[in-house]
């Protein structure tokens, strides 16, 4: 027994020091590799840029601890890294192309416009552009179709088909269930509360749809016109034959690709363009190595600054647990951040970099408030991502200048409440409630009964005034009458290029046309863009990532998302504001 108890002891003691060992292991490992993403690049001659795509974009990213573990096959990159990369390969003589691996990647179609103008700049040095896919998917063809040539594999599939909403409702499985969603809303076109009391969208929501969906595919034909030299007649006749169900040949003679190549031989022909000889290696340099390489333009001296706030994602009123790569904006920290630019004299303008659906109408009023004092002491300008709707319209709309892609989703001026009634679930599976009150609403909120009349008054109230002060504010803000843009409110979605021409939108264009702008109305000549807030160092981020939670949003992704999030607010209900400012939940593009 003796024995018994000292073999026991000294495993479990063997197993406690083999635990601890690995766990200091795995921080000298991923502070290694800390310190080798620091390193600095050298560029050889006759490189060039891989752009090999195969994830999920995002406005930012940086490297999480346990990206490790988890599979290479699905990525994240942040759209300010692309358009670094391409712009340093731009000004660097080393660099003879851009590579464009065209695989798969979850993007709105503002962000794909972005980098697909930003290969179109790149092209003006003179520099080549190739793209190759083993299957080219929409939103990758239209990128890839800004390239010099595009290429595919012999066996390959080109999918061109147009767009399509989709959106999930929800009503039938809530009923059987025996879950009823109360709501509260303004705004005819306000239709994020339809997938909880519809089955099908209302004349209202799918008129806006058809509209903005129309917009978008109207600004990609013609860009991929421009470029491929097809009308765009031609395009929508390819989109209605599904090419991506005939041989790959059809892909070429169409027009849309120019050689079918294995991606075996692409090396070769790479080396061609580059100037290398068959014999000698072709220099290549990943995003990473090419984040890490340094400019060519030399730094600038004058202490002038333009800031480049980021805001991207949900607009709540709590902390989400880190790490979650469905960023949010949390307004006490975005107005901490923002009264910092406003009092840093070298801070001389402010891009307000905006990619949010909205959310919380709460907490969008507190960050309008926040940029109408920053803009007296300095210029704001906004540049909207592929969404700056509702309550990210709320936040931009008092900027100087607001900068939108034609294909970026904005406007939704609307609110709603909602409050989840579960009598009918707890019927079913044999709860029962009582209450003793004091005042007549005491128990205002109890989800286990339908609200009276009294309490959907006061909510319909709130709501109706809560939208009356997002109205005032986009009234006074764009310089429209209350009335006029009552009209072109009511919660409806437009793309950026009709948002210009009803007034809610100045210009259309990228971060580089806000920035340019931002330049101007500074009046300076000398500066340098830096980005806020800074990113987190690779230890803050190894000591705050939840496990748990970065496993659940990496799995939660695709599909699975889609039919997830539309209930993830009803996670947080507790904690959420009961006035919403957002878009619909899941707009499903396809």
């Amino acid at each position: 027994m003796k024995d018994f108890l000292k073999f026991t002891f000294a495993t479990v003691v063997g197993i406690i020091l083999s635990c601890v060992a690995l766990f200091f292991i795995s921080i000298l490992f991923f502070f290694s590799l800390a310190a080798s993403s620091d390193t600095e690049t050298e560029v050889r001659k006759n490189s060039v840029l891989v752009l090999d795509l195969k994830g999920e974009l995002l406005e930012r990213t940086q490297s999480i601890p346990y990206n490790f573990f988890m599979s290479e096959d699905y990525q994240t990159y942040g759209l300010d890294d692309i358009l670094s990369a391409i712009q340093k390969a731009k000004e660097n003589e080393n660099i003879k192309g851009i590579y464009l691996k065209a695989g798969y990647l979850k993007a709105g179609f503002a962000s794909i416009e972005e980098i697909r103008n930003a290969l179109l700049d790149f092209k003006q040095s003179g520099k080549f552009v190739v793209a190759y896919a083993d299957n080219y998917e929409q939103g990758l063809y239209y990128l890839a179709s800004a390239a010099d040539k595009v290429m595919m594999n012999p066996k390959g599939a080109l999918e061109w088909r147009g767009i399509a909403a989709a959106p999930v409702f929800y009503k039938d499985l809530l009923a059987k269930i025996g879950v009823e969603m109360q709501i509260f809303k303004v705004g005819t076109y306000k239709s994020a509360v339809e997938p909880f009391i519809a089955t099908e969208m209302s004349p209202a929501n799918r008129e806006q749809v058809t509209a903005y969906i129309g917009s978008i595919w109207e600004s990609i034909t013609q860009a991929v016109s421009a470029s491929r030299h097809i009308s765009v007649e031609k395009l929508n006749q390819y989109a209605d034959e599904m090419l991506m169900f005939k041989p790959s040949m059809e892909s070429v003679t169409c027009g849309l690709v120019d050689t079918l190549m294995y991606q075996n031989d692409m090396r070769d022909y790479l080396k061609q363009l580059a100037g290398v000889d068959n014999d000698d290696t072709l220099p290549v340099l990943g995003l990473d190595e090419m984040i890490t390489a340094q400019k060519s333009m030399p730094k600038d001296k004058s202490g002038n600054i333009v800031a480049v706030y980021y805001a991207a994602g949900e607009i709540t009123d709590y902390e989400m647990s880190a790490y979650n790569d469905e960023s949010s904006i949390i307004p006490s920290k975005v107005i901490r951040d923002l009264r910092r630019l406003q009092e840093n004299d070298d801070v001389k303008a402010v891009v307000l970099r905006i990619n949010s659906p909205g959310g919380s109408a709460f907490g969008s009023e507190q960050l309008w408030y926040a940029v109408s004092q920053l803009k007296k002491e300095k210029p704001v300008i906004v540049s909207m991502g592929d969404y700056a709707a509702s309550g990210g319209y709320y936040m931009a709309c008092n900027a100087d200048t607001i900068v939108a892609e034609p294909t970026t989703l904005t406007g939704s001026i609307g609110i709603f409440g909602m409050y989840p009634n579960v009598q009918g679930l707890t019927d079913k599976i044999g709860l029962d409630f009582d209450v003793v009150k004091t005042n007549q609403y005491a128990d205002f909120g109890a989800v286990g009964r339908p609200m009276n009349d009294g309490e959907k008054g006061l909510m319909q109230m709130m709501v109706n005034q809560g939208y009356d002060i997002f109205l005032t504010r986009c009234a006074e803000g764009r310089n429209i009458a209350k009335e006029e843009l009552d009209q072109i409110a009511q919660g409806r979605v437009w793309t950026g290029a009709k948002a210009k021409e009803l007034g809610l939108v100045d210009e259309l264009g990228g971060l580089d046309r806000a920035l340019e702008i931002a330049v101007e109305k500074a009046g300076i000549d000398s500066y340098t863009v830096m980005s806020y807030p800074s990113k987190s160092t690779f230890l803050e981020m190894l000591m705050n990532t939840n496990p748990g939670t970065y496993v659940k949003s990496y799995f939660l992704k695709g599909k699975a998302a889609e039919l997830y999030r539309p209930f993830s607010i009803l996670e947080h209900f507790d904690k959420q504001g009961r006035i919403q400012a957002r878009l619909p939940f899941e707009l499903n593009l396809q």
